[in-house]
């Protein structure tokens, strides 16, 4: 497992844009598969975005395919390598939630790949709040 720490939360107005970011100061994260979920109140963690280790896979779940986009830093940008980031444009009231990354350590597979259930990670943040005012 890795210690994982979210941060770039806030209140946003509707239409705004915040972008999130994941990292570690222990271990590095760039040879994990990483996620995004969301826990509204009331409501279960759901998957909003997933990203292969290598980088260059990514899916983003229904609802917010089209606004948000996860990546990944890598040494063709200036972006830490250990860190994955979920933009988020065009906000609204129903994405207010805590975001939470997580990672899937464990045994080796393929880099291609993304995971989207929450039972194929096992390391997590604290989350970092979301709110967005209509």
């Amino acid at each position: 497992q890795v210690q994982l720490v979210e941060s770039g939360g806030g209140l946003v107005q509707a239409g705004g844009s915040l972008r999130l970011s994941c990292t570690t100061s222990r271990r590095t994260i760039s040879d994990y598969a990483m996620g995004w979920f969301r826990q509204a109140p009331g409501k279960e963690r759901e998957f909003v975005a997933a990203v292969s280790w290598s980088g260059g896979t990514t899916y983003e779940s229904a609802s917010v395919q089209g606004r948000f986009t996860i990546s990944r830093g890598d040494a063709k940008n200036t972006n830490p390598k250990n860190t994955v980031f979920l933009q988020m444009d065009r906000l609204k009231p129903e994405d207010t939630a805590v975001y939470y990354c997580a990672a899937k350590t464990g045994s080796a597979y393929p880099s291609t790949y993304y995971y989207v259930d929450l039972s194929d990670y096992d390391s997590w943040g604290q989350g970092t709040r979301v709110t967005v005012s209509s």
